[in-house]
Order: structure tokens, then C-alpha cells, then sequence
């Protein structure tokens, strides 16, 4: 389908009332075109019908009271003669998604959000006038229907047609049924078409509803508050990523679109909210691929009292309640290969990572050996990269994407961890894992650090990177730091993205597979 090549519908006036004709053929723009017009033609008189005192164009006053699936579900396996003799009346609406005239008797197929339905019509039931206006709508047509419920001789539930109405005149073609959209840029771009033509689009995004349903019901059982922050920052905090900048003009200050909602979050928690979610867009300036959009989703919770041992506990028991929930399952597929939710998720530290699955003898405490292995990769090192800076690289590079069951990854550096909690016994690392899953980070979770001076410090380093040229460093938030000052209890918070988490459960490639309506180049 080429959109560029149609012509601009809202100014044409033609007034033809010629047939589509069939084809298996994709369209070319002038097919599409001239498709066009002959439904302008259509519309055109519809609305000189309505000027001259007949029926409404575009009317909403129809009101259908069943849905395909629900009327397929209650009628499976239901005799013919049985399902005849109880004469169930129906009404129904949806789009029309195929048309076979057959003389003085037809068929249509219905689509609504549920499912599709067939409708028998015939020039009896309807009378002569409304079947031959029914012989002119198109595909992509939204169509009312009333009627009563039958079985076909082919065993198909149907319903013969005794009223019919044109709600919405679709007035551009849709995709040949045949072929339907191949351009992948296309589907996303046109999501719109990509759901009225593919059963598995439509699937996927009820599945994607389905999960955050199962999130947030798992969220409240165990006695957290849902919550809202702001989308506008003053400072954008909360994670180490490039901001989106716009301008307030109320204010007249700069603002930045939200990177992470955390440290407003854990502002709830110093005011005595003991749990809180939140299920929130973020929006980071960076690039992009097929595991990451600049605006996506994340749930980020944190509970008091807790630390990052209870929240790997808990992490473990949400995931596979989200994938019962939505699946009821929770051994999965993802390109090709099962992924195991129900065993208990492997917890390892970064060096115990790459020693497992590093190749045999490398010595991961050795700067100079890592330094060396890095390089090799054409990692630019910088100057003078410490030994868990290293650490953490190699293990980014070269080991992650083997973390195909759920692999909790432990005690991060603290120079790259501003937020967390140090360890008690180690102060060089902190209480902090990253959840993988096929080789992907679903989730970032910590102790959170509570110490109103050892934040200080660490917002101050992070400046000082910024300073020094890294434009993802962490500004320094001296409304959170006074926040800390009044005191926050133990605290343990995570983060989960919800797009990450969705194409594992609908066993998608591309994180665009899994938005309604990705981040795109736009086109004119």
C-alpha cells in the first residue's frame, strides 16, 4: 500500500459509484488512488441522501449488544436444528473484512474487538433497496447488523442478516487480504492497519494488557500504594541517561522530561508511604535498537524495612506471577529456545559471572589481563579504568548475552551505582543486582543508599564526571539530598521494564513489535 501516492481525501469531490474490483495482485498507487476516489463517489452521495432528508452519513445511535467471541464461546458446539428452533436475536458490529455477492443471497464477515462473526444476508430478509445498498459498501466498511443466530451446512456460526446499517465509511483500501502489510516500518508506522489485518498484533498488545493488569494486581496484594510523580523534572536524576530538555514558559525555567521516577519515589518513602509503585513512561535521549525506544515503560517500586536480598525474593515471585497471569505458564520460548521462569532464578556476582562463563583462566582480578582482553574488543578503556570499571566492561561485552535463564547479577561498583547502598563487609561494591534474561537486563534493583552525607558525596562525583565531558552523569539534587537529611528508613527499590518483559513473553525480537506506537523518523 502506497500512502504517499493517495490522493488528499478531505478536498476530492468526485462522485463515482463504480465497484472495487477483486484482485490478488498488491495494489499500485494508481489502483489505490482511483479505490479512493470511487469511495469519495460513495460518501458523496451518502451525504446528498442525508441533505435531502435520508439516512445519516456517519451515524452513532446504533448500539450492539453482543460480540463475536463472547457469541462464539456460548454457542460452541451448539446443533443446528436446536440453535434454529431457539431463534437467539443478535445485534453486532465491526468492520467488514470480506464480501462474497452471490445473487439475490451474500455473505460478510464482521470483525470487532473480540473476534470475527459472519452475517448472512439476503435480498428477502433485507428488502430489495437496503440489499443493493449493502452490494456497494466496501471492505474496511463499519457495518451494524441485527439478526438472528444460525449454524451454516459448513458448521459456522452466522447470523442471517435482518437489519443492516453503514456506520463509517472507510474511504482508503485496506491491505489485500492475500498479501497484507510486508513492510515492517509500515506496520509500526501504521499501526493502526497492522491490527485490523494481523490476529497476532491485536494478541500481543491484549497480552501486553493482560501483564500490566497481573503487575499491578501483584503490586496491591502485597499492600503497596500505587502512586504518581511528575513527567517534568527540574533535574533530571533517578538513573545515569541523556534527558530529553524542553522549556516551561509558566515557570520560564528549562525542564527535562523524566529519565527515572526514583528519587520522587523514595521522597513518598521519607514521608511515611512505607510501599509504593509506580507504572510510568520514561524518556531517555539515546539511541536507538531493537531493545530500546527513547520513550518506554517501567514499573519502579520500593518498599521500607526491606533490603536487596528481599527484593530479589520478591523480583522472582512478580515475574512468574506476571507470566502465570498472562501465559499460565511459566516455561517459555524465546527465539527458539525455553526459558524457565519456575526454577529458582541464579544469583551471581560480576566476577562469579565471568568466571563461569569467561573462557577458562583469565584472571578477572588482573586490571592488566581484562585491560588487555578489552582492547582486543576495541573498548576504548579511557585513562586509567579501575579494576571493577573492567570488571563491569568484559562482563558487558562478552558475558551478559549468555545469561539466558533468569540470572541475578550481584554487588556492582560503587563509582557506577550513585544510588545504591554500599556493602557493609565490602564498601568498594554495592547491594545491588541487574535481572537478565536471554542475555537482556529486565531490571535494576538496590538497598537504597539512606545516608544523607555518603548521597552528597556521591551526587558531587557525579558532577565531577559531568564536568569532565560525561553527558549521562547524574546532576547534583539538592532538594533530595535535604529529603535524606529528615531521614529515610532501610529501603530496598527496582526497577522492571515492562516492554523488555513483554517481548519475552510474547516472544517478540524488537522492542517496536511490543509499543503501539514506537519512536519513528517522521515522514513529511
Amino acid at each position: 500500500m502506497t500512502r504517499n501516492a493517495a490522493p488528499n481525501i478531505t478536498n476530492s469531490t468526485s462522485s463515482s459509484n463504480s465497484q472495487e474490483s477483486s484482485t490478488d495482485l498488491p495494489l499500485t498507487a494508481v489502483d489505490e488512488n482511483q479505490l479512493v476516489l470511487e469511495r469519495l463517489g460513495k460518501l458523496k452521495t451518502l451525504k446528498d441522501t442525508q441533505a435531502a432528508g435520508g439516512a445519516v452519513a456517519f451515524p452513532n445511535d446504533f448500539k450492539p449488544a453482543d460480540r463475536a467471541l463472547a457469541l462464539h464461546t456460548a454457542h460452541n458446539g451448539a446443533q443446528p436444528d436446536t440453535l434454529k428452533a431457539q431463534q437467539i436475536q443478535v445485534s453486532v458490529a465491526g468492520r467488514m473484512m470480506l464480501k462474497r455477492l452471490m445473487g439475490k443471497a451474500s455473505f460478510a464477515t464482521l470483525q470487532d474487538s473480540t473476534s470475527r462473526l459472519q452475517v448472512y444476508v439476503t435480498k428477502e430478509a433485507l428488502g430489495e433497496e437496503l440489499y443493493e445498498q449493502f452490494k456497494h459498501w466496501d471492505l474496511g466498511d463499519i457495518v451494524g447488523c441485527t439478526g438472528t443466530l444460525f449454524i451454516t451446512k459448513t458448521g459456522e456460526l452466522s447470523v442471517h442478516a435482518t437489519q443492516m446499517r453503514l456506520l463509517t465509511k472507510s474511504l482508503r483500501p485496506m491491505p489485500d487480504k492475500f498479501h497484507g502489510m510486508k513492510d515492517q516500518e509500515v506496520k509500526y508506522r501504521q499501526r493502526y492497519i497492522d491490527l485490523m489485518m494481523d490476529e497476532s498484533t491485536r494478541a500481543r498488545f491484549q497480552l501486553r494488557s493482560k501483564a500490566v493488569s497481573g503487575l499491578r494486581s501483584f503490586m496491591l496484594e502485597h499492600q503497596f500504594l500505587e502512586v504518581e510523580t511528575p513527567m517534568l523534572h527540574p533535574i533530571p536524576g533517578g538513573a545515569n541517561a541523556k534527558p530529553f530538555i524542553t522549556h516551561h514558559n509558566a515557570l520560564d525555567q528549562e525542564m527535562f522530561l523524566r529519565i527515572a521516577p526514583e528519587l520522587y519515589l523514595k521522597r513518598l518513602i521519607v514521608g511515611g508511604f512505607e510501599r509504593v509503585f509506580e507504572i510510568n513512561r520514561n524518556f531517555r535521549n539515546e539511541g536507538m535498537s531493537v531493545r530500546h525506544n527513547p520513550e518506554f515503560t517501567m514499573m519502579e517500586f520500593y518498599a521500607a524495612y526491606w533490603n536487596y536480598l528481599d527484593l530479589m525474593d520478591f523480583t522472582q515471585d512478580l515475574i512468574r506471577h506476571v507470566a502465570m497471569k498472562t501465559l499460565g505458564t511459566t516455561t517459555l520460548t524465546y527465539a527458539g529456545q525455553t526459558v524457565d521462569l519456575g526454577a529458582a532464578f541464579e544469583r551471581l556476582t560480576i566476577v562469579e559471572a565471568i568466571q563461569k562463563y569467561g573462557p577458562p583462566g583469565l584472571h578477572v582480578t588482573d586490571a592488566t589481563v581484562l585491560g588487555q582482553a578489552l582492547l582486543k574488543l576495541g573498548v576504548d578503556l579511557g585513562q586509567n579504568p579501575t579494576l571493577s570499571w573492567l570488571q563491569v566492561k568484559y562482563f558487558e561485552e562478552t558475558i551478559e548475552e549468555k545469561l539466558w535463564q533468569p540470572t541475578f547479577i550481584c554487588e556492582h561498583p560503587v563509582e557506577i551505582s550513585p544510588l545504591a547502598r554500599a556493602s557493609d563487609t565490602r564498601p568498594e561494591v554495592t547491594e545491588r543486582f541487574e535481572l537478565y534474561v536471554t542475555g537482556r537486563e529486565f531490571g535494576n534493583g538496590f538497598s537504597e543508599l539512606n545516608d544523607a552525607q555518603d548521597q552528597a558525596a556521591r551526587f558531587a562525583a557525579q558532577v565531577a564526571q559531568k564536568d569532565a565531558g560525561d553527558d549521562e552523569a547524574m546532576f547534583y539534587d539538592h532538594d533530595f539530598v535535604t529529603a535524606l537529611e529528615y531521614g529515610m528508613p532501610p529501603t530496598a527499590g527496582c526497577g522492571i521494564g515492562i516492554d523488555r518483559l513483554m517481548m519475552l513473553l510474547t516472544d517478540s525480537a524488537s522492542i517496536r513489535d511490543v509499543i503501539l506506537f514506537p519512536a519513528l523518523k517522521k515522514e513529511y
